[in-house]
């Protein structure tokens, strides 16, 4: 069988299951149940039911394996399927800061993104702002450097990239820095590192031409360094976590968006899920194309290397991993990205167990950090 008729038949697959998902909650909601969506539509003050929809879902995520939930569903028109007549439209971004900007600045809804820039997003707004209501991938993050620097100890007097400042890799960088006791600064004060938080294809050219010594960066750039450019790895992020398990990626919902339009964000918690499933079973025709996507949107492909080398960093799993988070903001308050905060509440994972539920699976902890009264 060729893979192009095999994707074909995956897809159908896919979109049956996400309609059969939708014809169950379709068939639980009541007549009045209806007519309170309907009203919600035209009046604000209407209080909106289990299956309200919206007329759009804007979603944001990155070219980056570590997204291949995303990227694998929104290209095959899965994610769309899911949604019926609302409309999805897609925004690109190079690291989560600048998606959580574009969240709080009304350009999106939802977003896939590391667990730093929700756990800022969270605290800015006082636990107002966003719900992390699923998982998407675990690992796939490295430190990788040039020739000569084998240990810590040799990382004195370098110059170091993260794809952005704040970001999951950025404060990974910083907090690992601070435990094998060298200074980093935000401001670029004294410091034993140097970090140049950049876009990640910056960082590439960069290294090629000698005027970084390396990055912590997620996949695949940190293969594309290795194999493009001759870096090794220093540091495996998963060796610094129990079980090797920890959030790479994530996604989160405006908490208003998933208040006003439950309906909608359960339908893409069904094409996730789909997605992932589809990815599980056929993990070589999904790396092939997520890698396709991915030159859509850079304009060029992973070579057969990075792109086999990446893809065995990564587990896509909607597990949110809640465990690891706080740790994950533990390291932001240490590294001076972050204030302290408490991360109650910032967890609504009822959807995403109704969904598994319906699917004869088990649910997924919230480690304890979900919302209240759920």
């Amino acid at each position: 069988m060729t893979a192009r008729p095999a994707r074909r038949t995956a897809s159908a697959l896919r979109v049956l299951l996400a309609a059969g998902l939708a014809a169950s909650l379709a068939a639980c909601s009541s007549s009045a149940a209806d007519d309170t969506t309907a009203d919600a539509g035209t009046d604000p003050s209407a209080a909106p039911t289990a299956g309200a929809e919206a007329p759009e879902l804007r979603l944001g995520y990155f070219a980056n394996l570590t997204h291949a939930v995303a990227l694998v569903g929104v290209d095959d028109g899965t994610y769309q399927e899911a949604l019926g007549d609302t409309k999805l439209t897609t925004s690109i971004f190079n690291a989560g800061p600048a998606a959580v900007e574009a969240l709080f600045g009304g350009a999106i809804d939802a977003t896939f993104i590391g667990p730093n820039p929700a756990i800022n997003a969270f605290a800015k707004s006082n636990g107002e702002a966003i719900r992390i209501v699923s998982g998407a991938t675990s690992g796939g993050a490295q430190l990788v450097v040039r020739d000569g620097i084998d240990s810590a100890d040799d990382l004195v007097g370098t110059t170091l990239a993260t794809p952005q400042l704040g970001n999951t890799q950025d404060v990974a960088l910083r907090a690992w820095l601070a435990d094998e006791g060298l200074k980093t600064s935000l401001t670029g004060g004294e410091s034993d590192v140097t970090i140049a938080p950049q876009e990640n294809s910056q960082t590439l050219d960069l290294f090629k031409a000698g005027q970084l010594d390396g990055a912590w960066l997620p996949e695949p750039w940190a293969s594309r360094l290795v194999v493009d450019a001759g870096a090794h790895v220093l540091l495996d992020e998963k060796d610094l976590w129990p079980d090797g398990d920890f959030v790479t990626t994530h996604l989160i919902v405006a908490t208003e968006y998933l208040s006003k339009y439950p309906g909608t964000v359960k339908k893409l918690l069904e094409a996730e899920y789909a997605t992932s499933e589809w990815i599980a079973a056929n993990p070589d025709e999904a790396k092939t194309l997520s890698n396709t996507v991915i030159e859509k949107l850079s304009g060029k492909p992973l070579s057969a290397e990075v792109l086999d080398r990446a893809w065995g960093n990564l587990r896509i799993t909607l597990d949110p991993i809640a465990s690891s988070l706080q740790t994950s903001a533990d390291h932001a308050v240490a590294a001076g990205t972050s204030d302290e905060t408490d991360l109650q509440g910032i967890y609504d994972l009822t959807l995403l167990n109704e969904v598994l539920a319906e699917n004869d699976q088990e649910p997924f902890s919230d480690g304890g950090l979900g919302v209240s009264g759920k």
